[in-house]
This record gives structure tokens, C-alpha cells and sequence, in this order.
């Protein structure tokens, strides 16, 4: 009897951010996120330093949660999350936990991106969705084990979703995507005219 299994499964968990009954204005999210980004002069230089079209808080503010309670009260949240995901992977944590590593906002404007990478010492990464005006990109996972299969032929149109080699995942506002860190993903250009909004977040086994 033929058999075919899947083995080695490439996880992403996607819920709304007040799934387990928090409550999270989305409102008071985005007006902290443009105010942040308004006020926070470091982070405007870095990215202008850097070419990094829009504004990200990532080099120039490490402490969100302390400065403004919407993000405390996001992080909350996402600890509830990020535990759920956990004993779905069916880690063994031991007496140790996944704590927050880092947050910040990412906002991109018409025609910004943000290139492929990974995250390389954290354990559970994701983002969170603020402003997502419509046509804006979605986000672009890439299959692992591409850097593998250079005599591979390219997967049919139709292949089903575990088998394309890359995976457009466009959640609404007030949901959030987590994946293990190493998954290689990038935002494509922002077509959109308005700003798309994201808050993005790492965690750590401590």
C-alpha cells in the first residue's frame, strides 16, 4: 500500500490579538503607533540613515510597554498567544518560558518594503496588524528549504498551499501572525497610498 505523509511541518498561527478576552482599542493602538512615530527623532534618523522607507522603532526604542499601557496591554495578549502556539509546536519548555525579547512599530508608506530576513535568536516571532489599507502587501513567507532544492522545477500554479514554495499571508487589522524565528519572510513594496501599519514582536526561552 502507497503512503505519503508530510513530515517536518512549517507552522503559522493566525488570531485575532483579543481572542482569550482582552481588550485592545484599535483605535488608541494606531493613534500611539503614529504618535510614537511622530515624536521618536533616533528612530526618524536611523531610518533615514539606513534608506528604510517609513519609520521603524526597532533600533530607537526598547521599552513600549513601559512608555505607553496600549502596549503593555498588547503584550499581554500576545504572551496568552504565543503560549497557545507553543503547545502546538509541542515545545518542551522545561521550567524555563517564552518571554518577550523586543517590540516595535513598523510603518511603511506607499512603496516601501521590507526585504527578506530572519530572526535569528529568538524562538517565536510575529506581527500584529494596525493599518491595513486595501491593496496594501500581504506578508511573504518562504519555504526553508529552498536554499536546498536548486534542481528542483518550479511548483505547479494550482499546488496546494504546503507545497508552493512561497505562502502570501494578508491578515486584517487586529489580528496577528506568529511563526518560529527562523521562517525567511518580507513585506513586498506597499502599493497602497496609505500607510500600512505594523507592530512587530520576538520571542525568547528564559
Amino acid at each position: 500500500m502507497t503512503q505519503i505523509k508530510s513530515l517536518f511541518v512549517t507552522r503559522l498561527y493566525q488570531s485575532s490579538l483579543t481572542t482569550f478576552g482582552d481588550a485592545i482599542d484599535p483605535e488608541e493602538f494606531l493613534d500611539s503607533c503614529i504618535s510614537i512615530a511622530e515624536d521618536d527623532e533616533a528612530g526618524q534618523e536611523w531610518c533615514e540613515a539606513n534608506g528604510y522607507a517609513g519609520y521603524t522603532s526597532y533600533a530607537s526604542l526598547s521599552d513600549l510597554p513601559w512608555r505607553f499601557p496600549i502596549f503593555a496591554d498588547v503584550v499581554k495578549a500576545l504572551d496568552k498567544h504565543v503560549a497557545e502556539f507553543a503547545k502546538d509546536l509541542a515545545f518542551d519548555l522545561g521550567d524555563k518560558k517564552l518571554v518577550l525579547e523586543d517590540i516595535w512599530i513598523n510603518i511603511l508608506p506607499e512603496g516601501g518594503i521590507h526585504t527578506s530576513h530572519i530572526h535569528p535568536h529568538s524562538v517565536i516571532s510575529g506581527t500584529t496588524y494596525v493599518q491595513m489599507p486595501q491593496g496594501t502587501s500581504a506578508l511573504k513567507l518562504e519555504d526553508p528549504r529552498s536554499q536546498m532544492m536548486m534542481a528542483a522545477p518550479v511548483r505547479a500554479k494550482d499546488a496546494p498551499e504546503e507545497l508552493r514554495t512561497f505562502v502570501y499571508a494578508k491578515p486584517e487589522v487586529g489580528e496577528l501572525l506568529l511563526w518560529e524565528s527562523w521562517l525567511r519572510h518580507e513585506v513586498p513594496m506597499n502599493m497602497a497610498e496609505e500607510e500600512r501599519i505594523s507592530v512587530s514582536f520576538n520571542y525568547k526561552w528564559e
